[in-house]
């Protein structure tokens, strides 16, 4: 944020601008430079136009271009301050640089790192924090974003490899669907409407297809209503835990989707629980972590058992072996891990072994998703096909 300041230094009277997080860092710096402030003012910055709100969100990408960023500049000998003052100059989107104003004005007045990074908990997750405080606590705190800018780094490419994995399924059942509801609501009803002025005896198929013509020609304001109501109301059911629990279950038991989805919770709870015992963090502590990231409930409610194991005296191992949802390579490493006083470097080489099978698995899914959009898009077009051509073929016959 700009700030208009007026004051007084000696008999002179100063009015300039600067940039700070409040009023009261004004104030300060002001105080601080032997100036008496007479006034502080807050300077509005105009707004681009109506997507200004949308393009200065902060995303997942800024904050792992802001973590290496930062990781490396610490690393290159410069402090926290001297590497946020850098990167205020450099960004341009408005919401970015106001998150670190703020955050560089917070670290000025008195507090930590991961204190200013608190403010923000939708951009900086708790694993994230956990990390910071770590590496302040230990004087590490460059190694620490450098690992992890590594993890973020990870969990982009490998977010992106899933989207590009699903883009065309996606787009090829959405445009099949859009182009059969135009088929039977506005134009197979005008092919239909020829076969009622002659007497012919129609097909099962055509039949099929009249009734589903007309129901969409009387009702397809309904329908659309259906669909959109549809949607909102299974969002909002799986925004509840019984919902969400039902389809984390649901999609666990899908042949291949499953695995995905099984694989990528392991790469990022093995990943996750390695760098935090490296860098020093508790198991208990960083298996609290892995509760609150988990996304997927099936395992959050594993964790949970698990770490409620840990608690009581029992192995990492053990405990990760009474749950019947991991599999035998982690529980086993995990106790060579425990045994060996290695249990940072083993969980870090598991992550890497269930990265390259996430990998498998998205091949695997996208291999076997394109054939079966080809069956059923062939299905639907046979079966308009079929019951089009073959009422023509038999008035054709009749005429004979």
């Amino acid at each position: 944020m700009f700030f208009k300041y007026k004051a007084l230094k000696g008999t002179n009277t100063v009015e300039r601008q600067i940039e700070a997080a409040s009023v009261a860092s004004v104030i300060d710096y002001l105080q601080k430079n032997d100036y008496f402030p007479i006034s502080v003012t807050e300077v509005k910055e105009k707004e681009d136009g109506i997507f200004s709100s949308l393009t200065s969100k902060v995303t997942f990408n800024d904050i792992v271009d802001f973590t290496r960023q930062t990781a490396i500049m610490l690393n290159a000998g410069l402090t926290i301050i001297d590497s946020l003052e850098i990167l205020k100059k450099q960004l341009v989107k408005p919401g970015m640089r106001k998150m670190i104003i703020d955050i560089d004005g917070t670290i000025k007045a008195g507090g930590s790192f991961s204190s200013a990074l608190k403010k923000y908990p939708s951009n900086f997750s708790g694993l994230y924090i956990a990390l910071v405080k770590s590496g302040e606590a230990s004087g590490k705190l460059g190694e620490i974003l450098l690992r992890l800018a590594d993890n973020l780094e990870k969990e982009r490419e490998f977010k992106s490899k899933l989207k590009g994995a699903l883009i065309y399924p996606v787009l090829i059942m959405v445009g099949m669907f859009v182009v059969m509801f135009i088929m039977i609501t506005f134009v197979i009803p005008k092919l239909l409407g020829l076969y009622q002025d002659f007497n012919v005896e129609l097909p099962i198929t055509t039949k099929i297809l009249i009734m589903i013509s007309s129901f969409s020609v009387h009702f397809w304001p309904l329908m659309i209503i259906g669909v959109f109501g549809g949607s909102y109301f299974l969002k909002k059911y799986l925004q509840t835990k019984k919902g969400k629990h039902s389809f984390d279950q649901l999609t666990l038991k899908l042949p291949v989707i499953g695995k995905v989805v099984a694989v990528s919770a392991l790469v990022d709870s093995t990943r996750t629980l390695a760098i935090l015992i490296g860098a020093g963090v508790s198991i208990l502590e960083a298996l609290s972590i892995i509760i609150e990231t988990t996304d997927n409930l099936i395992y959050q409610r594993a964790f949970i058992d698990v770490s409620r194991k840990v608690e009581k005296g029992q192995s990492l191992g053990a405990s990760l072996d009474q749950q019947g949802i991991f599999p035998p390579i982690l529980v086993q490493m995990s106790q060579v891990g425990e045994q060996t006083g290695n249990l940072d470097d083993t969980l870090l080489r598991l992550s890497k072994y269930f990265e390259m099978e996430s990998e498998i698995s998205i091949k695997a899914m996208t291999t076997l998703i394109e054939p079966a959009i080809l069956v059923v898009l062939g299905f639907g077009v046979g079966f308009l096909v079929l019951s089009v051509i073959t009422p023509i073929y038999n008035l054709t016959s009749s005429f004979k």
